[in-house]
């Protein structure tokens, strides 16, 4: 076998002066750019700059160093007597192997200007990276010094590396660059972009940034990755670790308690509100959460979004919570909070967005955009011959924020900013309807209700008007709207219709 020769361009150097020494025990050469070169023959490792072999110094600032004839016809190359012959009409040698890392670019994209962004963008690397891959029949791709090890190994037991163990090296160089051409797309995109508008074509990219010892059941694998772009959008301050169904939860909950105004709090449970409320302080918001269906907040995740208290710590003490979430702690609120060792506690952290809504489906993506943006009450009709009080209005407005986080069919019902009774994920929305008069009880009398599509038929208004439900407020649209409103009308109950629906599947 005659000389192989090894070109490295690396910018992590983790591992690389041991991976080059085993290489050169082995009778490799090393080629390597100029800071790489540098540190190897630091470590008293031969080796050729990358200068000397191409007879050409960097240009351009280093934006141009590795791409060359020389380079990539040694790498491309096929053991075919053609491709051999041009090699060497160039002055050339074969190249059987390429170690390369890609610059940072998501790391300065985080933090740096546009300008210092793009020239963190490499093209060089992913080139090199890309050609190796290509040519693993014959070329060994190192795309991180995690495949170091593997390589030497093989080389030792067998003097070569298996096509087996190259073709999966190279299946993870396509798998890096393919993420970081994603990544610099989305950056030049702008932040954000994708949350407003279905795009062309859907790049998905995303890394584990969180191990979860199982998925909804314990027979289930299960992870959180996400936007290499972005930070982690909360910060666990005590408590266990997160699991996959909490995770849902504290998504759910803290949708729906954004929407409120401060101070509110929001109680989910199996992905579900069973209590919200707003007050004059969080504690009082909490209480009122938990007063709407206490039963079912026990061993729920409870989400605040105004600073936590003292006082609101305390009150937190008394029930079995999975989470709480809010945007900041009190000192001594999270001395309180030490209280509940099991329980995570969880801050929210700013610019905590959403985008895109996309849900794996049949062997393909289903993607919306989400289900978010302020409406306008001057838009609503009230369609009835009374029209709402104003703590009706008030109270309307705080249920129609509330049904569009409840899963459908969808129906709540509240006073004084408080839910009563929710009706949640019902095939029939009379059954939706009377499971929230039935949570409600005595508190359905004077309460006003929510739908979150229309009433196929008067039956839902009637069982809500013998509960007491004084005033709803629902999109329309249905054929038999006239006869809906003319049973609130008969009944005394004041409708308001705001033409907009909010299923949530």
């Amino acid at each position: 076998m005659g000389e192989r020769y090894a070109l490295f361009s690396v910018t992590d150097r983790t591992g690389i002066v041991e991976f080059a020494r085993g290489l050169t025990e082995l009778g490799w050469r090393i080629i390597a750019t100029r800071g790489t070169a540098r540190a190897l023959a630091d470590a008293g490792i031969p080796v050729i700059p990358l200068e000397q072999w191409t007879g050409l110094p960097e240009i351009l600032g280093g934006r141009v160093k590795t791409l060359h004839p020389k380079v990539h016809a040694g790498i491309l190359a096929r053991p075919l007597a053609a491709d051999l012959a041009e090699v060497t009409a160039i002055g050339g040698k074969l190249i059987d192997l390429v170690a390369v890392n890609l610059y940072a670019f998501e790391e300065v994209a985080r933090r740096g200007t546009i300008e210092e962004a793009v020239e963190a963008i490499d093209i060089g690397g992913v080139a090199l990276l890309r050609a190796a891959a290509k040519n693993f029949a014959r070329v060994v791709v190192c795309s991180s010094p995690q495949d170091y090890p593997f390589v030497l190994e093989a080389l030792r037991v067998h003097g070569e590396v298996p096509v087996e163990l190259r073709r999966r090296l190279a299946a993870r160089a396509f798998q890096l660059t393919a993420c970081y051409d994603a990544i610099i797309a989305r950056f030049l995109e702008q932040d954000g972009a994708q949350a407003d508008s279905l795009p062309e074509s859907l790049l998905l990219f995303a890394r584990p940034v969180l191990s979860l010892r199982y998925g909804e059941n314990p027979h289930q694998s299960g992870a959180f990755y996400q936007d290499p772009l972005r930070s982690l959008p909360f910060e666990v301050l005590q408590g266990k670790p997160l699991s996959y169904n909490n995770l849902l939860d504290l998504e759910a909950a803290w949708r729906a308690v954004a929407e409120l105004p401060p101070p509110a709090a929001v109680i989910v449970k199996h992905n579900n509100p069973c209590g919200a409320a707003v007050a004059e302080a969080p504690a009082e918001a909490f209480r009122r959460a938990l007063a709407g269906d206490p039963d079912s907040a026990y061993g729920g995740i409870v989400a605040l979004n105004t600073e936590i208290d003292e006082e609101t710590a305390e009150a937190l003490q008394g029930i079995f919570l999975e989470v709480i979430v809010a945007p900041a702690y009190h000192p001594e609120a999270l001395e309180r909070l030490a209280r509940k060792k099991a329980c995570r506690v969880i801050r929210m952290r700013e610019g905590a967005v959403r985008g895109l809504e996309i849900r794996s489906l049949l062997g393909g993506l289903l993607v919306q955009t989400p289900d978010q943006g302020e409406e306008d009450p001057g838009s609503w009709k009230v369609v009835t011959r009374r029209a709402p009080t104003e703590s009706e209005w008030r109270d309307l407005q705080f249920a129609w924020r509330v049904v569009r986080h409840v899963r459908s069919n969808a129906i709540v019902l509240a006073r004084e900013r408080q839910t009563v009774g929710i009706g949640a994920g019902q095939m029939s929305r009379v059954d939706a309807v009377r499971i929230a008069t039935l949570k409600a009880g005595a508190r359905a009398r004077g309460a006003v209700m929510a739908s979150d599509a229309f009433f196929p038929f008067p039956d839902g208004v009637e069982v809500a008007a013998a509960a007491g439900v004084t005033a709803i407020i629902q999109p329309g649209g249905s054929i038999r709207d006239a006869e809906v409103i003319e049973a609130a009308d008969r009944l005394g109950i004041t409708m308001v219709l705001t033409g907009r629906r909010h299923f949530r599947h």
